[in-house]
């Protein structure tokens, strides 16, 4: 019985407890939903209101700018190579990188023993061939008078016979006259033509001679021009780089000592889309002659070369999209070959154009701009261009137009069609208007001072800098509007 009796007790005081429990958790509810759906006017909640930053805006031409990055180069480089194999005897001091050398400047010597050597014997073979051909020139001269001679000699031994065969005629003369006439006349044509053979042959020795004199010209020039590119001197006015050379070095044919590089000859090359590319072409689709700037920044400084467009690449690369593009530099102080500069080409100008914020432009292709009641209304735009943290853009045709509009400067989440806003900003140019200013009644700042005083969201700086401005006759009316606002909702 005893056990019995303390269970029951015991479930008394379990059912006590849980009603009580119940009985606490309705109180509070019901406080919670009291205090919720109190106000403290007592009247209707007042519609939000967003503060927004806007802009008056006006189309007008714009030159929009085309940033891309490109790589400086020299337009004007020589590698410096050697012409000859041999010693490095002599090594001008400029030789070293970063070496300022004027154009037909010393600047090393190959040991010229062996083509001096060459030379020589060039020289020595073409006096040979000269005196060759002085010597060839006066045996024609010999074979000439002789053959002149040899034809003397048969015209008189041709007058001989025939007066043989006259005399024989008239029955004076005997046939064994004539015959030994005629024989020696014959022999005397022989002469006549071995003396013609002996001329031919000189000829040919004349011709001979010309030519291996023409040959030691030859050889002879070349000699020369192999002493001469024992010597390497500067092409032009520039500068040294890759300098790969030292005094005293043994160096072979065409190897590479240092390159040469004009600092007063740049240019740029960018790469672009092909889409940046079409916009950069005339209507006769010659490429435009458009003015560049190429600016490094380097720690603070930038150094800036203005240019102008002169070329484009011939040929897409393998395995590159768009097209490669070139301006020529004019001025480009600091700037050295290699620098990776950022390029901003001037496109043409666009009218009825409009530049905003790239905040204001949302994803529905639209831009807000205040309407009746300060009520938000979409404008559909057509974006032309994006110029940094900008755009460029343009009322969609059959849209309202933008021009004496007020845009949205930032879109958010919570800003759509139809939402009342109280805009912040105005005309650009225009002063600012001064700040409305309200007389309170003493029940509305003791009720605002009371709210101030019981909120717990806000920091104590901004509780006191509230309590100030209320304190004072005049009050914000932006201050009261915020307050009341927030206490109605």
């Amino acid at each position: 019985m005893q056990f019995l009796r303390r269970s029951l007790t015991g479930l008394l005081l379990m059912s006590l407890t849980l009603a009580l429990l119940a009985y606490a958790g309705y109180v509070v509810n019901s406080a919670v939903q009291t205090r919720m759906s109190r106000t403290p006017d007592g009247g209707a909640r007042q519609e939000r209101m967003f503060a927004v930053n806007t802009e008056r805006v006006q189309p007008q031409a714009i030159a929009p700018v085309l940033t891309v990055y490109g790589e400086v180069r020299s337009r004007r480089s020589l590698e410096l190579r050697a012409k000859a194999s041999g010693t490095i005897t002599d090594l001008a001091e400029v030789v070293e990188d970063g070496g300022q050398v004027e154009a037909g400047q010393f600047l090393a010597r190959i040991d010229p023993a062996d083509a001096q050597s060459a030379l020589d014997r060039a020289t020595s073979d073409l006096m040979d061939a000269r005196a060759e051909g002085r010597d060839a020139a006066r045996a024609l001269d010999l074979a000439q008078d002789e053959l002149e001679a040899a034809r003397d000699q048969a015209d008189l031994q041709e007058r001989a016979y025939q007066r043989q065969r006259d005399l024989e005629e008239r029955g004076v003369g005997t046939t064994a006259a004539v015959e030994a006439a005629e024989l020696t006349s014959a022999a005397a044509r022989g002469t006549v033509l071995t003396r013609r053979q002996a001329v031919a042959g000189a000829e040919a020795r004349v011709d001979q001679a010309a030519t291996r004199a023409a040959r030691a010209e030859i050889a002879l020039a070349e000699a020369e021009r192999r002493l001469a590119d024992t010597i390497m001197t500067a092409e032009f006015s520039g500068a040294l780089s890759d300098v790969a050379v030292v005094e005293g070095g043994v160096v072979s044919v065409n190897e590479r000592l240092a390159t040469l590089i004009d600092p007063g000859a740049l240019e740029v090359a960018f790469r672009v889309s092909t889409p940046q590319f079409a916009r950069l072409l005339e209507e006769d689709g010659t490429l435009r002659r458009a003015p560049v700037t190429a600016s490094l920044e380097a720690f603070g400084v930038d150094l800036t070369a203005s240019g102008t467009v002169t070329r484009a690449s011939a040929a897409v690369g393998e395995g590159q999209t768009g097209r490669l593009v070139f301006a020529q530099l004019d001025r480009a102080q600091g700037l050295k070959p290699g620098d990776f500069v950022t390029v901003k080409v001037a496109e043409p100008l666009l009218d009825n154009v409009v530049r905003l914020p790239a905040t204001a432009l949302g994803a529905d292709g639209a831009v807000l701009a205040l309407g009746a009641e300060d009520r938000l209304e979409p404008l559909a735009v057509t974006l032309l261009r994006r110029q940094g943290d900008d755009v460029l853009m343009r009322a969609t045709e059959g849209a309202p137009p933008l021009a004496g509009r007020r845009v949205v400067l930032q879109r958010s989440p919570l800003l759509g069609a139809g939402i009342k806003v109280r805009p912040l900003g105005g005309d650009a140019g225009a002063a600012p208007e001064p700040q409305a200013m309200l007389e309170l009644s003493a029940e509305r700042r003791a009720r605002l001072v009371a709210y101030v005083e019981g909120s717990r969201d806000m920091s104590a700086d901004m509780r006191d800098r509230l309590l100030d401005q209320l304190a004072q006759a005049r009050v914000p009316a932006s201050v009261v509007e915020r307050l009341e606002n927030r206490m109605g909702g």
